[in-house]
């Protein structure tokens, strides 16, 4: 299990046990198995954006993707990197809201400039973060051609062109902080995912709640009001989902102090509450969007402040791994 933090990446072996601590004392953002090697972004901030690769037991520094000459740009979070299902290629999603590929398993990285290009950009506008950003990034296991990208705030887009051109994929979704809820640009999802089980069945959660996509994101359609970040999908199973509810806006924190995971396991007509094992008075735990993870039965949940917890039953009952670590910005696990 990979878990970034503000100081530091903590690898976890098969057993649940900690088996290195890498970059002591600086926030990593994400951290991926991506084709049996593992990559770290790292947020220096003042010393700007890092990214790492780890071969065997070796990290080595990359080139952190950058914006070409002629673009008044800069890259100040690296969000999400994801598998390009093709040997060597990996795409990272950034702050401000950009898209890179890498065709030599992070070597180099080129900019989606059909994307940054696109005429919907001017009313993408900043979330949780000064600037639009991309968080998630879904390829088609059948077609590593087909790219889906959730922005904050701009929304879905899917490429079916390897990034050469985009379409906007929000129909069925709702922002209500917007003068028009409704418009097609300007969504906020949190997270969006693809189920392994059947691809062309999607999750969100969002601003305004959770929503499930039967048609690849052609439509979606609204099954709770439940705000939050986390989201993980069944790998068996594309009705079953787990989400970690939170108070929105102002406070983010759980939800009547309590910490609780939710799930459905029929395509979201009904939710059931887990709470066994989770503090259930004065938390003020919050799940971010990548600090929710599945792998077989067992799942991972991290928070911002610093308690890691595991269940191997699918939920059903749950155990502190870890307390006081630092606020944990992403969970992972690996393949191997």
């Amino acid at each position: 299990m990979l878990v970034a933090t503000r100081k530091g990446l903590l690898r976890f072996d098969a057993d649940l046990e900690l088996e290195a601590a890498d970059f002591q004392g600086i926030p990593v953002s994400r951290a991926v198995e991506v084709q049996g090697e593992v990559f770290a972004a790292l947020d220096h901030g003042h010393w700007g954006q890092k990214l790492h690769r780890l071969r065997g037991e070796e990290w080595t520094e990359l080139e952190a993707p950058k914006f070409p000459e002629g673009i008044e740009a800069s890259v100040d979070y690296l969000w999400e990197i994801a598998d390009g299902r093709v040997p060597g290629r990996l795409w990272i999603g950034t702050n401000p809201g950009a898209l890179f590929r890498s065709d030599d398993a992070g070597d180099t990285w080129v900019l989606c400039q059909s994307l940054w290009d696109h005429p919907s950009r001017g009313d993408w506008f900043g979330g949780g973060r000064d600037t639009p950003g991309i968080h998630s990034i879904c390829v088609d296991p059948r077609d590593p051609e087909r790219i889906w990208v959730g922005i904050s705030c701009g929304g879905v887009f899917e490429s079916t062109d390897g990034g050469a051109s985009w379409e906007v994929r929000t129909e069925g979704l709702r922002a209500d902080f917007l003068p028009d809820p409704s418009a097609a640009i300007g969504q906020d999802p949190h997270r969006v995912l693809q189920s392994e089980a059947d691809p062309d069945v999607f999750w969100q959660q969002n601003h305004c709640g959770i929503w499930r996509s039967g048609d690849a994101c052609r439509s979606w359609h609204e099954v709770s009001e439940a705000f939050g970040f986390g989201l993980a999908i069944h790998p068996e199973d594309a009705d079953t989902a787990w989400f970690v509810p939170a108070i929105s806006d102002e406070e983010r924190r759980a939800v009547d102090g309590a910490m609780c995971v939710r799930v459905t396991r029929d395509g979201g007509r009904s939710f059931e509450e887990l709470r066994e094992g989770l503090p259930q008075a004065l938390c003020y735990d919050l799940v971010y969007r990548h600090a929710l993870a599945i792998r077989g039965r067992t799942l991972a949940i991290g928070s911002t402040t610093g308690n890691l917890w595991i269940s191997q039953e699918e939920g059903a009952t749950w155990r502190a791994l870890c307390h006081h670590l630092p606020p944990i910005y992403s969970v992972d696990f690996r393949r191997r």
